[in-house]
């Protein structure tokens, strides 16, 4: 695996000008890194971004390739695959969103059996070009580093703990992005973008616990879940607060995960929450139980009688107002993982070793997910998890 030179500072090239382009430059370390480049699909958006981040901009991926060590990406899923594969042919380092990769066709034309079916293929190829190439692979799950999920790994880790069940959710009020509800760019909805974060976190910690205990990953079996698109619904009332303009993709799902050890785990994602972003893990073992939250936190609260006082202030992702009691973040990336995230990402590639977060977990969880499309699609049933 290609090491860079220690002497000199980590060149970052970004592609993606968003949400999640804005975080990660804002997140990097401090020292021994240096932002090199941007490109993105809008010329005026890219040079913006350039400009805030004192980084060049380039007008492809492919151009900024021969200037950067590693390639973070910040794009589109649809974009994903065709990335890594640029990057891992040049030998350059790869971060990657979630989700990492899918099926980008009409959910009307291609049935849930078929989209699985290609997404092991994709997951196949991916991982063979990331091993062809030489590079190392970080799979920015955030949730994965958060403080308490890494606690909970100690926890389970020093007293060899047996995790029985576990429970997980991410829901808010709908996507930043302006694409998100169309399955031909997403790859899915609420159950892939936003179950994507528990689940890694829960694969994340049965994989720990099965390295512990038996010196092996344990890995998920076969999945029940169900997808609703409520906002669709005729008897719906549209109050105006939540995100309603979905394509082709759900806003609800609930997914149930069968161990290969029997264990299991229900995973809720949607779009339906009100009052800003909603994260946990809980996690029920046989020595103790813990509650992982990420958002929101008890650490500040804080009391504004008028949201016009703190109308710039980012204090809750995604809150609606900055009025009345709000439990604010004390420091932005901390509680949900994103800081050690990119520190670790960063660590890994100096040093050569694999990153907390890495390609086998998001391979795994991807076709968990796909599974559950399947589950899904035939209202229920128990479906397998392909694993690779």
């Amino acid at each position: 695996m290609k090491i860079p030179d220690p002497s000199q500072p980590l060149r970052i090239g970004v592609a993606g000008s968003g949400f999640a382009a804005k975080f990660h430059c804002e997140y990097y370390p401090a020292s021994g890194v240096q932002l090199s480049g941007v490109t993105s699909a809008r010329a005026e958006n890219r040079e913006k971004f350039a400009v805030a981040h004192a980084m060049k901009a380039y007008t492809t991926v492919e151009a900024m390739l021969p200037h950067i060590d590693v390639l973070d990406i910040c794009t589109p899923p649809s974009s994903h695959a065709g990335y890594i594969e640029a990057a891992a042919k040049a030998g350059v380092h790869v971060i990657v969103e979630k989700p990492f990769t899918g099926f980008y066709g009409s959910p009307e034309t291609n049935s849930k059996p078929a989209m699985l079916r290609a997404v092991v293929d994709e997951s196949k190829r991916l991982r063979d070009v990331v091993r062809r190439g030489g590079i190392n692979f970080g799979y920015a799950e955030n949730f994965v580093y958060a403080p308490s999920i890494q606690k909970e790994r100690e926890i389970v880790e020093k007293t060899k703990a047996q995790i029985l069940r576990m429970t997980g959710e991410e829901s808010h009020s709908g996507s930043h992005s302006p694409v998100y509800g169309i399955w031909s760019i997403q790859g899915g909805g609420s159950l892939i973008a936003k179950g994507c974060h528990p689940l890694g976190a829960i694969l994340y910690l049965k994989r720990k616990e099965g390295i512990t205990r038996n010196g092996k990953p344990i890995r998920p079996a076969a999945v029940s879940a169900r997808t609703h698109s409520i906002t669709k619904l005729q008897g719906f009332e549209d109050k105006g607060f939540l995100r309603t303009k979905y394509h082709d993709t759900e806003d609800y799902s609930f997914l149930h995960v069968i161990f290969e050890d029997g264990t299991v785990a229900d995973i809720t994602a949607s779009e339906l929450v009100l009052g800003g972003i909603y994260d946990f893990v809980e996690v029920f073992a046989n020595n103790h139980r813990t509650r992982c939250k990420m958002s929101p936190v008890s650490v500040v609260d804080l009391y504004s009688p008028s949201h016009a006082e703190f109308k710039d202030l980012e204090l809750v992702e995604k809150i609606t107002t900055n009025e009345g009691w709000i439990p604010v973040s004390p420091e932005d990336g901390w509680s949900n993982g994103c800081r050690k995230e990119l520190d670790d990402f960063v660590n890994a590639f100096r040093l050569g070793n694999a990153p907390e977060s890495d390609l086998d977990l998001a391979i795994d969880t991807t076709l968990t997910l796909y599974a559950g499309y399947v589950s899904a699609d035939e209202k229920g049933r128990e479906a397998q998890v392909p694993l690779i």
